[in-house]
């Protein structure tokens, strides 16, 4: 079980938000924290303590009028810490080999991939010939519907017709590195995780999967760990000292 530090970024700056607030029209979001400091500065904390693997995500879409200065500083914390973090945010199969080249380790990969609702397995064929398995990272979080977790996409707002299960994150293993998770509706909310969610994903055998979202105390990090077996790794946003929370960074630069 590691932790995998973040860096998100709105509007050209670094941020917690309450992941299911996010919209883009008018660029709104609802913000727990607001840094002052660039996304170069976190990751070069990250690079100096050693914890690799981090998410770097733009939160902006591609239409608005801050997405350049939030890709600038996704770039910048890129630079600061080649091969140590992944990034996430508008990644397609033109643009991915960019953020590579610019030192992302992985591209971190949800709408382009299911898109309508759907699965788009072309498209995921074209980002495979484009980076490599090797390189890949499905985000496939997800929000309860009817007592199941349906993948949402477009800022997390858009339900897909496909429920992950055990079953579905077998067949989309064999097109990927790794896995991201985010609890989408206990997410930025520091009010525990979706218990059910990380029961389900730690009993599953197969790639490395990241969790996200609702982890708010060290308490509830223990429950976390308990309810996964510690076969899951973890994000700490909103709840973490670096960004307003409680939780201390430097004790979770322990999980290694």
């Amino acid at each position: 079980m590691k932790f995998r530090p973040c860096i998100d970024i709105h509007n050209g700056k670094v941020k917690q938000i309450v992941g299911g607030s996010l919209s883009d029209e008018g660029d709104r979001a609802v913000t727990n924290f607001s840094s002052g400091q660039g996304a170069a500065v976190y990751a070069g904390m990250y690079k100096e303590d050693g914890l690799k693997g981090g998410h770097v995500i733009l939160l902006n879409s591609k239409d608005s009028k801050h997405y350049e200065a939030t890709k600038a500083q996704a770039f910048a914390a890129l630079r600061a810490y080649p091969g140590g973090l992944q990034v996430g945010g508008g990644i397609t199969a033109e643009n991915a080999a960019e953020y590579l080249e610019a030192g992302a380790s992985h591209v971190i990969v949800t709408s382009y991939v299911f898109r309508d609702g759907r699965f788009d397995q072309g498209n995921l064929d074209k980002l495979l010939s484009a980076v490599g398995r090797d390189h890949v990272v499905l985000d496939v979080s997800c929000r309860r519907r009817g007592g199941d977790y349906f993948i949402v996409t477009d800022r997390w707002q858009k339900f897909t017709e496909l429920k992950l299960t055990c079953k579905v994150l077998d067949g989309l293993s064999r097109q990927c590195d790794e896995f991201l998770v985010h609890g989408v509706d206990v997410e930025g909310k520091s009010s525990g995780v979706e218990e059910v969610l990380v029961k389900m994903l730690g009993a599953w055998d197969g790639a490395p999967v990241t969790y996200a979202g609702g982890i708010g105390s060290m308490g509830e990090l223990s429950r976390f760990q308990e309810l996964c077996g510690g076969r899951l790794d973890f994000t700490v946003g909103s709840a973490l000292d670096l960004f307003g929370g409680p939780i201390p960074y430097q004790w979770l630069c322990g999980f290694r």
